[in-house]
């Protein structure tokens, strides 16, 4: 990977909108209810919702939200449809975006991504455009520390299945075919690993480097639009983007 940061290079480029916790809440909730409504309240057996509930606590969604998420999915009061869509398209210099998104009015959900994406120098593509250029994995990080003996954490993760180990320069990152990973994730931390956070992700195959101001401006502000937008889940894109020093 060069250097990059599986987890770290699609997570952390969202914080100027993940401090509005209330906004990502509403996401991470909304996709809680969802899972529960098509697959059952129990994450052994439905892993959409085991993932969505991974996702809520790798953003320190508190308990309470995600029991009320999921009690509203069994009442299913609102009777609300939601679909899983997810689009792909160009952004500025050629750069290849996959946006997930979960909503109740696809046609207006089409219409809002088609509109950023020509507002800032890219265009929303057809299914598979891009796609070609992303693997879809399961990605688990554990925070590097002296108390963990590399050696064993290896053998844990292979004996769990696992496709790939790495180090990076401040967490071991796991990779697993989607299939496997609440498996591998459940694994490791009945194994004792704490400081652990999981997702299933697009992975670009390559990056892209862009130089040019104009087209770094108009990347940003459409990952900010995209962001803000109550209907995207996630946003995926092969930009070489700069790491945040936090």
């Amino acid at each position: 990977m060069s250097g990059h940061s599986k987890w770290s290079n699609i997570k952390n480029r969202k914080g100027k909108q993940d401090a509005l916790k209330g906004k990502i809440f509403t996401k991470l909730a909304r996709a809680i209810t969802v899972a529960v409504r098509e697959g059952g309240a129990d994450p052994g057996y439905n892993s959409s919702l085991a993932t969505a509930i991974e996702k809520a606590k790798a953003q320190n969604m508190p308990n309470d939200n995600i029991d009320r998420a999921i009690k509203a999915g069994l009442a299913a009061a609102s009777g609300e449809n939601f679909e899983t869509i997810t689009y792909e398209g160009y952004g500025p210099s050629g750069t290849a975006f996959m946006v997930q998104c979960l909503t109740d009015n696809k046609n207006r959900t089409a219409a809002d991504i088609r509109h950023y994406f020509s507002k800032y120098n890219g265009n929303l593509g057809t299914t598979g455009c891009v796609g070609y250029l992303f693997d879809r994995k399961g990605v688990i990080s554990i925070e590097l520390s002296d108390k963990i003996d590399e050696e064993e954490l290896m053998m844990a993760v292979l004996e769990a299945g696992a496709d790939d180990f790495e180090v990076e320069e401040s967490s071991y990152e796991i990779t697993t075919v989607p299939e496997d990973f609440i498996k591998v994730l459940n694994d490791l931390k009945e194994a004792g690993y704490e400081d652990i956070k999981g997702d299933i992700m697009y992975i670009p195959q390559t990056y892209v480097k862009v130089e040019d101001e104009d087209a770094l401006k108009n990347l940003e502000k459409l990952i900010d639009a995209l962001d803000e937008n109550d209907d995207v889940q996630e946003i995926y894109h092969n930009w070489d983007e700069p790491e945040v020093e936090e």
